[in-house]
């Protein structure tokens, strides 16, 4: 399954990174392992956040945060 030149400059320029290096960084790492995928992405969103953004965007990001927490508990209890 090997990438071609254009879907390797696609996911370059979406993520600054390619998939597999998305899989190996962060969903396959020992937050996403142990934790949850919630809390790799809640990780993100923090990391966003301490990039400095209007004050709208951060409660909309603390919104998006909170939903997957819940998604979080919500998969626990089950």
């Amino acid at each position: 399954n090997e990438m071609s030149y254009n879907d390797l400059s696609r996911e370059l320029k979406t993520f600054g990174m390619t998939a597999s290096d998305i899989r190996d960084e962060y969903i396959d790492s020992l937050t996403g392992r142990l934790c949850g995928l919630e809390m790799v992405v809640m990780g993100i969103l923090s990391d966003c956040q301490e990039m400095g953004v209007p004050e709208g965007v951060r409660k909309q990001l603390n919104i998006a945060k909170f939903i997957l927490s819940e998604m979080q508990d919500r998969k626990e209890t089950v």
